[in-house]
């Protein structure tokens, strides 16, 4: 069993409230839910308006599958157009 665990730092520059940043990050978490098989939460800087740590978690037989839906998971939030990627951090268990 492989479990990958990926934690994403974002930057929301155009978010000018919570409810600017709670906006977008559902845009974004619905997306992913639609186009991933993951669970996604918010995790950190819950009442920072401009900044956010998303967590993306995923079970699989198979670790090169994990590693690479996690790691293209990485990429579309990359070209998610009201987010910015500051860092990112892949575990495989």
């Amino acid at each position: 069993m492989a479990i990958g665990i990926l934690s994403i730092k974002l930057v929301l520059r155009n978010s000018h409230s919570l409810k600017d940043k709670r906006r977008v990050l559902n845009s974004l978490k619905d997306r992913v839910r639609q186009n991933f098989n993951v669970s996604f939460s918010e995790m950190e800087a819950l009442d920072h308006r401009q900044y956010s740590t998303l967590a993306a978690a995923m079970v699989s037989n198979d670790k090169r599958y994990v590693n690479g839906s996690l790691s293209t998971l990485v990429n579309f939030v990359r070209t998610f157009p009201q987010v910015e990627l500051i860092d990112y951090e892949l575990e495989l268990l």
